[in-house]
């Protein structure tokens, strides 16, 4: 409804596994949810996937900007293990809130109550009876979903360049994939680390490269999701593996490079 109502908002998800009840351990599983949408329509949402816990703090302010920008929900999908942990953080600068006159003027879509019937009044919502407008409504949405697409793409890369394998994989996993990595390159083998930061929209470009890795392992806390957004956007061009644990269970950095 959101999405569609061009509602703006920021959706927090610290990931615990499933399905159902499941259990209170961490886990990745709610990526397909995330990206693919747990609602009806054509619609996307922005998601942001962090790694530590300042990148927690720093992606409520990236997840509002991105929202009011845009005028769509923002999702943070984190998972159990950062939702958990303890790091140095440095908090952004204080941010006093706006005032009534600056949010009319900011946000001029924005539904206020205000008494005044000379002004226009908003009315906020995503339903549209006649199929023609309907139609027209969700071709604006396709068309911000593409400025955002070419505008708002996020992933760090480490040790790609000269890398023969790359690890792909985002939160908590990246971390674990990150020292399997630093074990490899002491072991003398070329192992690069690829890490989203948007999950939507999913950084598909970069693998334009692909046909010179022999290969690609999608490291994640579930049974296997991201992996499918990896295959898409390598095309073929190297062979693309997964592994990964569920239930609450986490590899080890071993694990990851065995």
């Amino acid at each position: 409804y959101m999405a569609g109502a061009e509602v703006p908002g920021l959706i927090v998800n610290v990931q615990r596994g499933g399905p159902g009840l499941g259990t209170i351990q961490p886990s990745q599983s709610d990526y397909n949810q995330a990206t693919r949408g747990g609602g009806n329509g054509d619609y996307e949402v922005i998601v942001l996937a962090p790694a530590s816990v300042q990148e927690m703090a720093d992606f409520v302010d990236e997840g509002f900007r991105l929202a009011f920008k845009y005028r769509t929900p923002v999702m943070m999908l984190s998972d159990g293990v950062i939702g958990q942990m303890m790091e140095k953080v440095i908090l952004p600068p204080f941010k006093p809130r706006r005032t009534e006159a600056e949010i009319i003027a900011e946000c001029p879509w924005a539904s206020i109550g205000h008494r005044d019937k000379t002004k226009p009044v908003n009315v906020i919502t995503s339903l549209e009876l006649d199929p023609a407008e309907m139609e027209k409504k969700n071709l604006h949405l396709q068309a911000k979903y593409a400025e955002i697409k070419k505008n708002e793409v996020k992933y760090e890369m480490h040790n790609c360049d000269d890398a023969d394998y790359i690890f792909v994989a985002f939160g908590s996993a990246a971390r674990i994939s990150q020292k399997a990595m630093e074990i490899a390159r002491g072991q003398g083998l070329k192992v690069g680390l690829f890490r989203p930061i948007t999950l939507w929209p999913f950084p598909k470009k970069e693998f334009s490269d692909a046909q010179k890795l022999g290969g690609v392992l999608c490291v994640e806390l579930s049974m296997g999701q991201m992996v499918e957004d990896v295959r898409l956007a390598v095309n073929g061009r190297c062979p693309v593996e997964f592994v990964g644990r569920t239930g609450g269970l986490v590899p080890s950095p071993d694990e990851v490079l065995a």
